[in-house]
């Protein structure tokens, strides 16, 4: 048996070469709920709290995972994105606080939207394009009931994770196994699409965290840098065609080509596109609408 706290700042220790403390730290308390429920307080107050050889030998694989760059959600096997539990693997990207926003103006707009048209009793659809966990497509089921939601992504490991996601959040999705790219016209009509497909330009690579550059599945993170607007070209196509008159679709963009994917849109034939920033002042969505 030994004791929590010091090996607690042996770890965080261990970790500086890489992250700050405050991540450092914030790593000790995510595994230390994970593995032993409990929380920072739970362990201040119990500052002779013991773990067995076992145990330790389980802080430190994780601890030397963490030392090979691998990231913190995948070693846990679980995140939160906009406040509820996602299950995530090497199959699927980690969710970004980011694509947070994107999920609540999407809400937004969608709740605006809803009061200003007369209700029916036909059920409103929504399509998530490269859906990845389902983190996009789950929030927006759990936020916007009534709403019938599609997922599609081509990668048949990242439809499974959806569907543990979908069943853990206790929402019902509709799964479509498809490549978009080879898609030349979406089967019906949606109110609202939305998508976060691949952006960064092999070029931006450099720019990347190595953690994410050696974990995270690079088929849904690049694009080539001869055309980094292929996936917004073909989206853009199949919604201008399967968007109901009122619909809008959502996207997350490059922040370096906003202003580059707003024009790709107005050329589709879109009336209305609005860019947004995100909370740190970087052009980061897109909503377009006929």
């Amino acid at each position: 048996m030994m004791l929590l706290q010091p090996y607690k700042t042996q770890f965080v220790t261990s970790l500086l070469p890489l992250v700050g403390e405050a991540e450092a730290q914030s790593f000790f308390y995510l595994i230390l709920e994970n593995l032993h429920q409990l929380r920072r307080i739970d362990l201040a107050l119990a500052p002779a709290y013991k773990i067995s050889e076992a145990q330790w030998q389980e802080w430190e694989t994780i601890r030397l995972r963490l030392l090979n760059q691998e990231p913190i959600q995948y070693i846990l096997g679980s995140t939160t994105f906009y406040d509820l539990p996602f299950l995530v693997n090497p199959a699927v990207l980690i969710p970004r606080p980011e694509t947070e926003e994107l999920v609540a103006w999407v809400i937004e707009r969608f709740s605006v939207s809803n009061n200003q048209q007369p209700t029916t009793d036909n059920r409103q659809r929504l399509l998530d394009i490269g859906t990845g966990s389902g983190c996009i497509a789950i929030a927006l089921a759990k936020n916007l009931p009534g709403v019938e939601v599609f997922a599609l992504d081509v990668s048949a490991s990242a439809l499974e994770a959806a569907r543990l996601n979908a069943k853990h959040n206790g929402v019902q999705l509709k799964f479509i196994h498809q490549n978009i790219l080879e898609t030349k016209v979406l089967d019906q009509l949606y109110d609202v699409i939305v998508s976060n497909p691949p952006y960064v330009r092999e070029l931006e690579k450099h720019e990347i965290l190595p953690n994410v550059l050696k974990h995270e599945p690079h088929l849904a993170l690049f694009v080539a840098d001869e055309d980094p607007l292929l996936f917004y070209r073909k989206i853009g196509e199949l919604a201008f065609k399967a968007l109901t008159p009122n619909g809008n679709l959502f996207v997350e963009i490059n922040q370096y080509l906003g202003e580059a994917t707003a024009q790709l849109f107005q050329q589709i034939g879109f009336t209305q596109v609005e860019l947004k920033k995100d909370l740190y002042g970087n052009h980061r969505m897109i909503c377009a609408s006929r």
